[in-house]
């Protein structure tokens, strides 16, 4: 499996911008989509936003126009350009690695989100 690690949550005002990276181990990152999924308290976990090996990308309709995400093939790292964060957006953010054949289904540990002022 591959192993994830996040990093970039933090506090920040209503307004303001966060940029999440998640660095992933091995070297099959090239074939693998990336994505990012959110969890509030006392939500479910909902998918934010993923990118496909071959670029295709898909955004939860709530964070369209705000966010953006983006891959390095080279780093094996997949990152969340996060702008406009509003209230709403505070969640623990996941990153998640997967791919059909051969299995491929890891997290990484999260990282906190919070959007106050």
């Amino acid at each position: 499996q591959v192993q994830l690690v996040e990093s970039g949550g933090g506090l920040v005002q209503p307004g303001g911008s966060l940029r999440l990276s998640c660095a992933a181990s091995g070297s099959i990152f090239s074939t693998i989509t990336m994505a990012w999924h959110r969890q509030a308290p006392g939500k479910q976990r909902d998918l934010v936003a993923s990118v496909t090996s071959g670029g295709s990308i898909t955004y939860a309709d709530a964070v369209k126009g705000r966010f953006t995400i983006s891959r390095d093939n080279a780093e094996n790292t997949v990152y969340l350009q996060m702008n406009s964060l509003k209230p709403e957006d505070t969640a623990v953010y996941y990153c998640k690695a997967t791919r059909r054949y051969p299995w491929v289904n890891s997290w990484g540990q999260g990282t906190q989100v919070t959007v106050s002022s």
